[in-house]
């Protein structure tokens, strides 16, 4: 059944493509499909940590290609790709015919690249699915994108294939040392003691590549520039569903080798650290200087990548015995994604309507349009972790990991409470430390977004909100099927 997600949307683009349908509604059909294709599957999955057997319906396949859903982040992963792309698809407004085409191709095969990258327990099929989907990223940023799109098309490729042959380097070297090619081999085989021996060799691979490719600092330089210059469903479907991919393939591994993470990436755990406080403080205070709306929202989508990393350093600090890390990375990674495609399905429709995205050229646009003003609102407030919205209970839940185990040291002073904080502070390591420093964080995600709604919503009416005009229907029911479910998982994160 789990080969239909990947043959829907591959046969939408081939229409597409070789036949001339209609772009935008041969792709929302098959988006529709996968949406409830996707849905049923990941209600219908059971989860078995030991991974199905064969006959458990949600495995597809020999031992050469299998899908599968047997593990909880591949079915959060995989719903949040079907949500994601129906919206995409359903808000897109392409300049022309041609351009239609192209949007709804791309789409579709990102689309089917993610989807399935997440299913697949072969581990160099996983590696070849997210290589497809990067193929319409560059081609619609050198296309279509805004600004220099060439340069900035070159300047992603050149990264991420760069960071992609590093990984398979990495990947390659995994399998062999643990004569393994599926993560339910390896798992078995790292529990019968096959473990590698090269572990911080291999390691250091696997963070390069994974952490390039979902912009890790220092390597990140790649990721705002391309998220602001791609048409609006490349850049919802790219920021919001396969920069996880990275993510995805780190917390996989470390689940699958179970308290043997530790010895796999436990040498690079400080050091990782360190790079993930640059997302969060560094790129954070990048993000407070941008001007332009595009630009704020792809460096916000790279400084919030710092949190879900930190959970990833607490999930092997704990020999992957932390359970609050790993699930307040999952709602997180699921959370960001919505968000993020709603702020930048929101943000081409601010183009579309005032033909500007510099911040000092707007203002008053909620005047003229208030429900796009109220809907950006709401994601602006969920990317900065109000409660109730989805992103909070992530973000807390990881907040909380990060102390997982910890007790408080014993006083240094008996009687003293300068010498009880003293102890506390002496006896914290370097996660907890980390994580007083990663909360600054929260300041600097409200100053600039608050400051952007403010800019572009409040005031008086300039020359460039002038010229908005309604929004479709089609328009407003895109953003609200992500608000929607935005606003439900921020109220019941248990449904997850």
């Amino acid at each position: 059944m789990l080969i239909w997600l990947i043959l829907i949307p591959v046969i939408a683009a081939a229409l597409i493509g070789l036949l001339r349908t209609p772009g935008r509604a041969t792709a929302l059909i098959s988006a529709t499909l996968t949406l409830i294709l996707g849905v049923w599957a990941v209600l219908s999955a059971t989860y078995c940590p030991e991974c199905c057997n064969s006959g458990c319906w949600s495995a597809f396949g020999g031992s050469t290609l299998q899908f599968r859903l047997d593990l909880p982040l591949s079915r959060i992963m995989v719903l949040l790709s079907v949500l994601v792309t129906f919206a995409a698809i359903l808000g897109m407004k392409a300049p022309n015919k041609d351009a239609e085409r192209s949007w709804s191709i791309s789409a579709l095969l990102l689309s089917t690249g993610a989807i399935g990258a997440f299913m697949s327990d072969n581990i160099i099929s996983f590696y070849a699915f997210h290589e497809l989907a990067l193929i319409p990223t560059f081609v619609m940023i050198g296309f279509y994108g805004r600004g220099d799109r060439r340069t900035i098309g070159w300047t992603a490729t050149v990264y991420l294939g760069l960071a992609s042959m590093v990984l398979l380097a990495g990947l390659l070297l995994l399998c062999a040392e643990t004569s393994a090619w599926s993560f339910t081999e390896m798992a078995a085989n790292v529990k019968a003691g096959i473990v590698p021996t090269s572990t911080c060799f291999i390691a250091a691979l696997l963070l390069v590549g994974f952490g390039t490719l979902v912009s890790l600092f220092p390597f990140h330089s790649w990721a705002a520039p391309a998220y602001a210059s791609a048409p609006t469903p490349i850049a919802m479907l790219h920021a919001g569903v396969l920069k996880k991919f990275g993510l995805y393939g780190l917390f996989t591994l470390a689940y699958v080798f179970g308290p043997a993470c530790t010895d796999l990436f436990g040498c690079w755990n400080n050091v990782l650290l360190v790079l993930l406080l640059g997302n969060i403080l560094w790129v954070g205070y990048v993000t407070v200087s941008q001007t332009r709306l595009d630009n704020m929202l792809g460096n916000s989508s790279v400084m919030h990548m710092g949190y879900i990393f930190l959970a990833f350093a607490a999930y092997v600090a704990s020999g992957a015995g932390n359970e609050l890390a790993f699930k307040g990375a999952s709602l997180l990674m699921l959370a960001h994604g919505l968000t993020i495609a709603m702020l930048f399905l929101l943000c081409g429709q601010i183009e579309s309507q005032t033909r500007s995205l510099e911040l000092d050229s707007m203002g008053g646009l909620a005047n003229k349009l208030p429900a796009l003003g109220f809907l950006f609102g709401l994601a602006g407030m969920a990317s900065i972790g109000l409660p109730l919205l989805a992103n909070f209970p992530g973000e807390f839940t990881i907040f909380i990991s990060c102390f997982e185990g910890w007790t408080p040291g014993a006083p240094q002073v008996d009687g003293c409470i300068l010498g009880t904080i003293a102890g506390w502070f002496g006896n914290l390591g370097p996660v907890q430390l980390t994580l007083i420093f990663a909360l600054w964080g929260l300041v600097i995600s409200a100053i600039y977004m608050l400051r952007a709604f403010r800019r572009i919503f409040e005031g008086n009416t300039v020359l460039a909100t002038e010229r908005a005009t309604r929004l479709s229907c089609a328009d407003i029911a895109a953003a609200t099927f992500l608000a929607v479910f935005i606003v439900l998982f921020g109220i019941i994160p248990p449904v997850l």
